[in-house]
């Protein structure tokens, strides 16, 4: 097991919410009504703003946009970080 020194080690966890939407031309509010949520948490769904998952709404959002949670969420490891800051 690897000790959790700082973000900058360890990578990061991304939400993709926002880009699924935009690809479907779902509107936030309309998938907010969908998996019964408040359209800020939705919101901060889309903005990559989670600092705490709520599993049971991602659950919903995947029944609702009936994709696979790796299709919301993933991970970078700090070196593809860099990358993405970089380019």
């Amino acid at each position: 097991v690897k000790p959790v020194i700082s973000v900058r080690k360890y990578g990061r966890g991304h939400i993709r919410l926002n880009e699924i939407l935009e690809t479907r031309g779902i509107p936030r509010n309309q998938l907010a009504t969908a998996v019964n949520s408040k359209f800020q948490i939705i919101d901060k769904w889309c903005k990559d703003d989670v600092e705490r998952m709520d599993l049971d709404l991602l659950a919903r959002i995947c029944y609702a946009l009936d994709c696979p949670v790796e299709a919301i969420v993933e991970y970078s490891t700090a070196e593809e970080q860099r990358s993405r800051d970089k380019g």
